[in-house]
């Protein structure tokens, strides 16, 4: 009866967030609403409310974890911003063309995401992508092919994705290995993605109304130097340190509001919109709320057992193992994917699949870029949803296809390969 109830409130929670241009509700109060019953109806159906907070407990550490990394991300991304550092980058960006754009910005965002991570990356891009284009609708195309890109980095090294770096820890995949098996697959799903999405690019980029827009403030070299110096070292500080990616990242930011706030402090309310407080009053809370019901969400339907119980009752289904990993990533595409992939960690005798093989790897790999299919299914495309007010129907109607497309692509070149 119980999965009855969560499988009810999540399909109604999750219509909400689908047509939200329709009932004129928030996408965020949907998820939000979402989460809370969900989880009311775990602490109404388990009589002991203690073990229910310990396990709640436990699940808002890590959701929380990922939070004060979003926000510590966006904060620095947004001084950057700020201070006109990115039109050092956007001005460097001569060309007019909008296919040889997308294509520039496809393999940035591949490589970034490969050191850094799919979320961090995604939210740099989304401020470039602000300085570039002006109309929203082609915000939305060009920073969706960044989503499949940043996934497809993400995918091919063990820091780029959530769900590499738990393989990785689990000692389920190597370093040297996942980047030799998966790099071709995850380049081939970027290439396909960019070509197909290719055919909706039309006209040329107005260049000249986007530069006089833009104004560069004092300090932005600066700015931009140490903005970028504090994120590209979270994964360093992870590797040295063992510190998780939000320390780092209030670690830089911390850092950052430090050397800012000693630039600036001298000219009063002059530069008072240069420093972070003020900073702070741009970022999209009401994106961060959105991101925080769905990962609530995700966590109660994982506490109760379906999503390991989905991932089992496929395993027994099909034939093949690989089967269930191809299927993990369209499932990865509605529902998270960490606990998809923690699912299956514990599925499989590590005798019968040892490290590196090839379950581990296509897991990895379909996990990573699966997310793409739908744009709630990684955290790379529900941080794009949520600061850009992308329509879920227009992603589906216009970008799902492709996704899916380059998702068996990768696939394909991963069977010939392998």
């Amino acid at each position: 009866m119980l999965y009855l109830e969560f499988s009810l409130i999540f399909v109604v929670g999750y219509l909400a967030i689908i047509f939200e241009k329709f009932i004129q509700v928030n996408k965020a109060a949907s998820a939000i609403l979402m989460a809370v019953f969900l989880w009311v109806f775990y602490f109404w159906q388990i009589p002991a409310h203690a073990m229910a907070i310990e396990a709640m407990g436990e699940h808002l550490s890590g959701v929380a974890q990922i939070i004060f990394f979003l926000l510590a991300a966006m904060a620095i991304v947004e001084l950057i911003d700020s201070h006109g550092g990115f039109k050092l980058i956007t001005d460097s960006l001569s060309t007019s063309s909008k296919r040889k754009m997308l294509w520039f910005l496809a393999i940035i965002s591949f490589f970034m995401s490969s050191v850094l991570d799919n979320l961090t990356s995604m939210i740099v891009m989304i401020s470039l992508l602000r300085k570039l284009f002006t109309d929203r609708e082609e915000r939305w195309l060009f920073g969706s092919v960044i989503v499949i890109a940043v996934n497809a980095g993400g995918a091919w090294t063990p820091i780029g994705d959530v769900t590499t770096t738990l393989l990785w820890i689990h000692e389920k995949i190597s370093t040297w290995q996942t980047i030799k098996t998966l790099f071709l697959p995850s380049v081939v799903n970027m290439v396909v993605a960019t070509a197909l999405a290719m055919t909706c690019i039309k006209g040329r980029r107005k260049k000249e109304t986007i530069k006089a827009t833009q104004l560069m403030e004092p300090g932005a070299k600066g700015v931009l130097s140490m903005g970028v110096f504090a994120l590209v070292m979270i994964p360093v500080w992870k590797g040295v340190f063992g510190l998780p990616p939000f320390m780092g990242a209030l670690f830089g930011l911390g850092l950052l509001w430090l050397a800012t706030d000693l630039m600036h402090f001298s000219y009063g309310e002059k530069r008072s919109h240069l420093r972070l407080p003020h900073v702070l009053s741009r970022i999209d809370v009401s994106g961060v709320l959105f991101f925080l019901g769905i990962l609530l969400a995700i966590d109660a339907l994982a506490q109760v057992g379906i999503l390991k119980d989905i991932a089992i009752f496929f395993e027994k289904m099909l034939p093949n193992q690989n089967y269930v990993a191809v299927l993990i990533g369209l499932i990865s595409s509605i529902v998270d994917n960490i606990p998809l992939v923690a699912a299956t960690i514990g599925m499989y005798d590590p005798i019968t699949f040892p490290k590196d093989s090839s379950l581990w790897q296509l897991i990895a790999y379909a996990a990573g870029t699966g997310g793409s299919i739908l744009i709630i299914g990684s955290a790379a495309g529900v941080a794009f949803m949520g600061i850009e007010k992308v329509d879920f129907l227009w992603y589906c109607k216009r970008m799902s296809w492709i996704a899916l497309a380059s998702y068996f692509a990768g696939i394909f070149v991963y069977f010939l390969s392998f």
